[in-house]
């Protein structure tokens, strides 16, 4: 899912990069991350949802760090990248990660992953602020407000539910999605030592054992029922999403322009919504549809898709 692990990994574009192998990373990216939503439906329908989320980046965090120990050496444990390990880990995965879990018990994958489109614009807010503060432009201001607009229908209740139904979930989704936000633009500012895949190794290490931890404070047991989706999605999570999809991503950050890295936020949200109507049977009301729409626009304005220059959502 969106709320994945980690800000957007570092580094220029490269223009050698095999067309065919930009291809296959950018498949991976919209395919697997769009159906992390439905995966994490099915795994928190049946397992505890802060543990399970642990167990998965703990053992996602080893695999990785095992792979970046091998390509780039040892990790390296200076005081900034602890503060800074600290700090991200926090924000996007004990509090985006752990908040989307727990919701999404209550909340359709398909209105979770319309939700979790909307970091995109707040961290284009964000990103006016700090040492590396980038204004925005007039375009990209409207941009903001057409997606709160669009924010706003995809929390209106489906035909026949009150106003309150489920609000209160979908507002720790958004609680997430702000998580993620802050944690994408604080990296953004970070000066770190380790390598980016190993940044990311010790943050689902660290965060994932924070989730093993908090799961018996929120009334959780240490015990996975092992049924077989949610096997399934457990493993689809660990290995796929966590390490393949974001493998890809980085591969991207790299090897090509940060527009294209960014229009993952575009394609996901479709891919989950299709995906749950699919396997699920969730359907969105016309109003949650048009919402879809609404800030899907307003990703297009705030990243300069449309009457601007184009920009990375986490630039």
């Amino acid at each position: 899912m969106h709320a994945e692990a980690s800000a957007a990994p570092r580094g220029g574009p490269s223009p050698h990069a095999p067309r065919a192998a930009i291809a296959l990373a950018l498949a991976a990216v919209y395919l697997i991350w769009g159906s992390s939503y439905l995966a994490t439906k099915v795994m928190v329908s049946t397992e505890p949802p802060l543990f399970a989320a642990g167990l998965r980046f703990t053992l996602a965090g080893l695999l990785l760090g095992a792979w970046a120990w091998w390509r780039t050496g040892p990790p390296r444990y200076s005081r900034s990248d602890l503060r800074h390990l600290a700090v991200v880990m926090t924000c996007t995965i004990i509090i985006s990660n752990g908040c989307n879990v727990v919701a999404m018990q209550h909340v359709p994958s398909n209105v979770a992953a319309l939700l979790n489109a909307t970091p995109a614009l707040w961290i284009a807010w964000l990103g006016t602020f700090g040492r590396r503060a980038t204004p925005l432009s007039s375009g990209a201001r409207i941009g903001l407000v057409v997606g709160l607009i669009g924010t706003f229908m995809v929390l209106s209740p489906a035909e026949g539910e009150s106003l309150l139904t489920g609000l209160g979930w979908q507002l720790l989704i958004l609680v997430g999605c702000l998580g993620w936000s802050l944690g994408t633009v604080y990296f953004r500012n970070a000066t770190i030592v380790n390598s980016s895949s190993m940044f990311l190794a010790l943050q689902m290490l660290t965060g994932g054992l924070s989730l093993v931890a908090l799961a018996p404070v929120f009334g959780e047991t240490l015990e996975m029922q092992w049924t077989g989706p949610g096997t399934a999605a457990f493993l689809w999570l660990t290995l796929m999403s966590s390490c393949v999809a974001y493998t890809a991503y980085m591969y991207l950050a790299i090897h090509t322009t940060p527009v294209l890295v960014g229009t993952y936020a575009y394609v996901n949200p479709g891919i989950a919504a299709l995906l749950g109507w699919l396997v699920l049977g969730e359907t969105l009301g016309a109003v949650q549809l048009a919402g879809m729409a609404v800030i899907l626009l307003a990703i297009a304005l705030v990243t300069g898709y449309i009457g601007g220059e184009r920009r990375s959502v986490g630039q």
